[in-house]
């Protein structure tokens, strides 16, 4: 046996104890859908197996059809409705395709106009390339439609701006936010006991990221990079605990050794006194996927959360440990929370949320790329 097919059998059965075998079997899907080399031909591709192509079931489009979309957007909408999916687009018409035929959506395109012009569409689940989320989502937001956008929503402040506005002057379109983790169970236990104690904080962030190339498309100057591209996770998480009313204005502090893409550390201090550090760190292969880990003292409380599986706290001379038998990022409740709210027309991010998170990340950014110190006032 070669050792890549061994690793490979040893990485499959360390994700069954994981996520669990449902979990772990998509994710096997998932790198034959990155493999498909299946077309069709023109801009649409309709599937014949669906009788009914105007089903009022299938309200659902996917924009952007990659790995994340098929293992955890169709994968988890799927466990919610077996008929959920109307229609997906990506640029490639082989993602699009597959992505289709898999979850047996009506139909596949590679018109972006096809998905904006279609009324039956009534949330559309955004997964694309990052720098265009917020292009894609203000289409979608003008022409009626709700949107989740996965992270980062953008990229700069222009397209922060345009968001903004195709959200206040479409007030009926709801906008959701693909910051799964904040729903993870064990962060929701985490909030609450925090809830207890009053007083600043302090917060301190592990991140040991997936490693990836130099050449990789994150690291394109429209893309944002690793700070937009993954940590963007843990900004919004830290303004979740920290919370808006108490954030800014705020100062953030870089570390990053020169030159250097994937590793840096920032520290935040907050308006109410909260200070965060937050350590993001892609030197080696993570066997495991990306760890992360979070240390936090809230006056008597000292807390530990593991790779969103495992919550350690004591609250003076009384220890608490709480261990799920899988990971849980959040992405389920999040995906599914998205589709049933957009059913009837609820829910969304405030206006003022999606601002304050995206140019708290935004003024992140700015700090590692540039190794200065940035003051954030909204």
């Amino acid at each position: 046996m070669s050792k890549f097919s061994y690793i490979n059998i040893k990485k499959i059965i360390r994700y069954v104890h994981l996520y669990g075998i449902n979990r772990t079997v998509v994710k096997i899907k998932g790198t034959s859908h990155s493999a498909s080399q299946e077309e069709f031909d023109g801009k649409k591709w309709v599937n014949a197996k669906c009788n009914n192509i105007n089903s009022e079931n299938r309200r659902v489009a996917i924009i952007g059809c990659g790995n994340f979309a098929f293992t955890n957007i169709a994968y988890y909408l799927s466990s919610q409705s077996v008929s959920f999916l109307r229609a997906t687009f990506d640029i490639d018409k082989k993602k699009s395709l597959s992505l289709c035929r898999s979850y047996g959506g009506l139909y596949a395109t590679n018109d972006i106009n096809t998905i904006i012009d279609d009324p039956d569409i009534k949330i559309v689940y955004i997964a694309s390339n990052h720098a265009t989320h917020a292009e894609y989502a203000i289409l979608c937001i003008k022409a009626g439609k709700h949107v989740h956008i996965e992270k980062p929503h953008v990229v700069n402040q222009e397209q922060l701006d345009g968001l903004i506005a195709a959200m206040i002057e479409n007030p009926k379109s709801k906008v959701y936010l693909g910051f799964n983790r904040t729903k993870s169970s064990l962060f929701g236990k985490l909030q609450n006991i925090l809830e207890s104690e009053t007083g600043s904080m302090m917060i301190n962030w592990f991140i040991a990221g997936h490693k990836i190339s130099d050449d990789h498309w994150y690291f394109n100057e429209s893309e944002g990079g690793r700070v937009l591209g993954n940590l963007t996770h843990w900004t919004d998480l830290t303004l979740k605990i920290v919370k808006v009313e108490n954030a800014f204005p705020c100062t953030i502090i870089p570390a990053t050794p020169k030159n250097a893409k994937s590793d840096f550390v920032v520290s935040i201090i907050f308006n109410d006194d909260t200070c965060a550090a937050l350590t993001f760190s892609a030197k080696g292969e993570t066997f495991e996927g990306v760890r992360e880990i979070l240390n936090i003292q809230k006056g008597n409380i000292l807390a530990n959360l593991t790779d969103f599986q495992r919550l350690s706290y004591e609250i003076i001379d009384k220890k608490t440990r709480i261990s799920l038998l899988h990971r849980d990022h959040g992405h389920k409740l999040n995906i599914v929370h998205s589709f049933v709210d957009s059913l009837s027309d609820k829910g969304g991010e405030s206006v003022k949320y999606i601002d304050a998170t995206a140019r708290f990340f935004l003024a992140i950014q700015k700090a590692v790329v540039t190794g200065e110190t940035v003051k954030l006032t909204l």
